[in-house]
């Protein structure tokens, strides 16, 4: 029997199977059949039949005591592919693994998804070995630098329809009003870099600069992210910031030339 589209176009079936996939990556480790179905909104037996179903194709795994759910590593090569074919990984990777060298601070490069940012990959650095980011994460667009950076290509009310009113808080620091956000996103503007001190976490800050195609549009950006007593605004540690936003904002250009930018 053919299966019902929701719209034109597309298949329930695969629409299902995927948001139980997506069920599946939504923070816990493992999953009940009835915490999938309440995740999904789908009726158990429709539930517990993808599972089995995405379970044989390697997608999925159970675990043989527990009987619970989680990804399987038969999804690793198609994500691993799909990373590594993305032009932007490609370009980015080995720039971003010796600025991370260079300075000794983590460094990141994500895509704009929707109202989210997305890593494709994160390399360690000596004064910031704890990552807090993996590739395919996301994070906000608005508590971010690299995130700020990716808003720059958008006009005001596009990104407000976006990322909804209020925005979200994170930290007692995070940017919270629009008004303040646009201002923040002219500053990127004018300047070829964001900085972002302790929005998304305490302790933590970054400054990132946007990565454009041949076309001229930001497609990308890179981020440096660290200890705030490297990345804050400390008088003390002013010159040093000075000298990563160069190093950055290089990255950064090395990367769009790689990517045809002029």
């Amino acid at each position: 029997m053919a299966t019902r589209a929701t719209d034109a176009g597309t298949n329930q079936s695969v629409e299902r199977a995927v948001s139980v996939l997506r069920a599946l990556d939504s923070g816990r480790p493992e999953l009940r059949v009835s915490d999938v179905a309440e995740l999904t909104g789908l009726g158990s037996s429709t539930t517990s039949r993808l599972l089995s179903t995405l379970e044989r194709l390697d997608m999925v795994e159970r675990d043989p005591v527990s009987n619970l759910y989680r990804l399987s590593l038969g999804l690793l090569p198609l994500a691993a592919t799909a990373t590594n074919r993305h032009p932007v990984h490609r370009a980015a990777r080995m720039v971003l693994q010796g600025l991370a060298t260079r300075t000794g601070l983590g460094a990141n490069v994500a895509v704009r998804r929707g109202g989210e940012l997305m890593f494709l990959c994160n390399f360690e650095g000596t004064r910031a070995p704890k990552s807090y980011t993996q590739a395919g994460h996301t994070a906000p667009l608005h508590a971010t630098s690299i995130g700020k950076c990716l808003l720059t290509g958008l006009a005001p009310e596009e990104r407000r329809r976006l990322l909804g009113d209020p925005l979200d808080a994170h930290t007692e620091y995070t940017t919270t009003s629009h008004d303040l956000l646009d201002a923040e996103i002219d500053t990127v503007r004018r300047t070829g870099y964001a900085v972002e001190a302790e929005e998304r976490a305490l302790g933590r800050a970054s400054l990132a600069a946007p990565v454009r195609d041949a076309s001229g549009d930001i497609v990308a950006a890179i981020s440096l992210w660290g200890p705030t007593s490297v990345l804050g605004d400390r008088s003390d540690a002013e010159q040093q910031r000075l000298a990563l936003v160069r190093e950055v904002i290089e990255a950064a250009d090395a990367i769009s030339q790689a990517l045809g930018a002029l």
